[in-house]
């Protein structure tokens, strides 16, 4: 085997049969589900336990500042990014489920639900702002944000699960 064989090899582009993809996959979920909109979940443990003088409003501050962060993005660009996301979706949706091609459609199971769960942070950073939540209520909302963006992964892991398993019994069968 030369080196660019052994590359590709590692590299492999059949996505739902490469152990790097279920790692990616995992951590992300992981990752999403631990920072809720930015802020480190352990920092909403502590300010509920109250340890510490200023956990309570340190997390608050977290949380002001990430929310106005995502608002203002929101505000300033929000059309365009919502445009760019469409067109990239629509265009890994196009060359993996017309087109057939595996690495595309990796991409799009990975990166459809995360839109979801950017939405879902746009919509809570939102109710956060409006309704001026803080202390126990704040803790309150994320924690249902949480739960749902942690329902939004495990349904988006099982179905990329089963779409992989239907992928690699297909192409097994065909070779």
């Amino acid at each position: 085997m030369t080196l660019l064989d052994n590359v590709f090899e590692l590299i492999d582009l059949r996505s739902f049969s490469n152990l790097w993809f279920w790692i990616a996959l995992a951590v992300t979920w992981s990752t999403v589900s631990h920072w809720v909109l930015g802020v480190p979940w352990d920092m909403a443990i502590r300010a509920r336990r109250g340890q510490g003088e200023t956990a309570m409003e340190d997390f608050e501050d977290m949380v002001r500042i990430n929310t106005g962060r995502l608002l203002y993005v929101a505000n300033q660009s929000g059309t365009l990014l919502a445009g760019i996301a469409a067109f990239a979706l629509s265009s890994l949706a196009i060359l993996g489920f017309v087109y057939g091609n595996e690495f595309s459609q990796a991409v799009f199971m990975l990166a459809f639900p995360l839109t979801g769960v950017g939405l879902l942070s746009l919509r809570t950073a939102r109710r956060i702002r409006d309704e001026a939540l803080r202390g126990e209520a704040l803790i309150a909302r994320l924690s249902r944000h949480r739960l749902s963006v942690q329902t939004v992964g495990m349904v988006s892991i099982f179905v990329t699960a089963m779409w992989g398993m239907y992928q690699n019994m297909a192409i097994g069968a065909l070779g």
